[in-house]
């Protein structure tokens, strides 16, 4: 709807109903999750057996809270764990690739773009059953012909940093080259003119334009990590991920101890996310 042209009350009317119809349907099921986090009760569901906090503190075997739970809690450190050092590979691979295609020209530049695109479009669970056969292959090989067991290569966490930076360092780049492509050389080349080198140009004056880039990019590469299941599954070795834990919690029934880490998600996505807006805001 553009509020410039003049519409009938009975579609303005119909559109809002629409677009609250829209965000309810959003909004719904996490507001749920949320509520029941506190129910007094053995299952997420109905009816309310009273509010209760012992979902997230209580230290009874047969209901043991999310800060209690060791196993949760040490899948939660493994993928922070991931996710750190997947948002360091892809917005460092990210920045680079931005300048590249950005800034150099040179041959099949358009080919080796697409092959960029390529992890975008190729399903999570292909991409990680291709990187574990590949990975195999390859440590199977060297066992056989050089005596090295390389365990790295086979299912593990190094494998699931390796098959999820595939993809988010293609969604840093794209991200930092938006933000770069607004960038203006001639502020590079004024500051060669009064002395600096390329390198301290860049590093002075480009990079700290690109910060709302840089920021946001960080902060979607660490959320997409943490909550990426598709890929991991497939390279996922002994130490599990929250989200292979939590796959493997609601296979043999969901409590609310669930709803009580899914309400703390949400809110450090939330948080993430307002960050993000806050770093770019007034600065595109």
């Amino acid at each position: 709807m553009i509020p410039s042209i003049p519409q009938p009350r009975s579609f303005r009317v119909a559109y809002h109903v629409y677009v609250g119809i829209f965000f309810v349907y959003l909004m719904l099921p996490l507001i749920v999750v949320g509520v029941f986090a506190f129910n007094d009760s053995m299952f997420p569901s109905l009816p309310w057996g009273g509010f209760t906090l012992d979902w997230f503190m209580n230290d009874n075997p047969k209901r043991v809270g999310l800060f209690q739970d060791k196993r949760l809690l040490s899948s939660i450190g493994t993928s922070f764990y991931v996710a750190c050092w997947v948002t360091v590979l892809s917005v460092l691979v990210g920045l680079s690739n931005a300048f590249l295609f950005e800034r150099q020209n040179f041959p099949f530049k358009n080919v080796l773009y697409m092959f960029m695109l390529l992890p975008l479009i190729i399903p999570g669970v292909i991409l990680g059953i291709s990187i574990l056969m590949f990975s195999s292959t390859l440590a199977n090989w060297i066992e056989l012909n050089l005596g090295l067991d390389f365990e790295f290569l086979r299912p593990s966490t190094f494998l699931v940093v390796m098959g999820q930076f595939s993809f988010i360092a293609t969604i840093t780049t794209l991200i930092i080259a938006a933000r770069l492509r607004k960038f203006d050389l001639t502020l590079e080349e004024a500051a060669q003119n009064l002395g600096a080198s390329k390198l301290t140009a860049v590093w002075t004056i480009t990079i700290p334009f690109l910060k709302p880039a840089l920021v946001g990019s960080m902060i979607v590469s660490f959320l997409m990590s943490f909550e990426n299941f598709n890929t991991t599954l497939m390279l996922v070795g002994s130490d599990q991920p929250l989200t292979i834990a939590m796959y493997g919690r609601l296979r043999e029934g969901s409590t609310p101890e669930l709803n009580a880490l899914a309400l703390l998600l949400m809110a450090v996505s939330g948080t993430m996310a307002l960050m993000s807006v806050f770093v770019q805001r007034d600065k595109t």
